[in-house]
């Protein structure tokens, strides 16, 4: 039984120590963080410039489904759409997603490609000179050939 609890716990060790779990975890941490700055961005900057048109508060905006739509909270009559919530998380989920695509996922990409290159051309470069011994070694098997047919038709 403590061998099985032992490749059990190894197991799970193994699985903990992976890179994936732990770049994971960071992965978490940080979208986490960055989630509170993303919302500090919508509801300082962007929640006050719609409400320079109507309202700041975008959780106001709805329409009454089915009427009368009286009160607001636990007191609220009617059937109500809240189609503000639904513009404030849009608007979160496209601010966060622009910020995650050209501050991270651009950059990286575009060094990726860079080093990438590198490694092509690096290749490419090992490529010929292999190409150019490769050609020296057949000159050289071609000239001693010739030099030992030369030689037996001599004798």
């Amino acid at each position: 039984m403590s061998e099985k609890k032992a490749g059990v716990w190894q197991g799970f060790k193994a699985f903990l120590m992976r890179g994936n779990v732990v770049d994971l975890a960071v992965a978490v941490v940080i979208g986490a963080a960055f989630t509170n700055i993303v919302n500090s961005v919508v509801k300082g900057i962007i929640n006050p410039l719609i409400g320079a048109v109507g309202t700041k508060n975008l959780d106001s905006y709805n329409s009454c489904l089915k009427g009368p739509c009286t009160g607001t909270g636990d007191s609220a009559t009617g059937v109500r759409i809240l189609w503000g919530s639904v513009l404030g998380a849009t608007l979160t989920f496209v601010i966060t997603a622009a910020v995650v695509y050209f501050l991270m996922v651009l950059p990286m990409s575009k060094y990726l490609a860079k080093v990438e290159a590198r490694r092509k051309a690096k290749e490419g470069t090992q490529e010929i000179v292999e190409l150019t011994e490769l050609e020296v070694l057949k000159e050289i098997r071609d000239a001693l050939v010739a030099q030992r047919g030369s030689g037996h038709s001599e004798r």
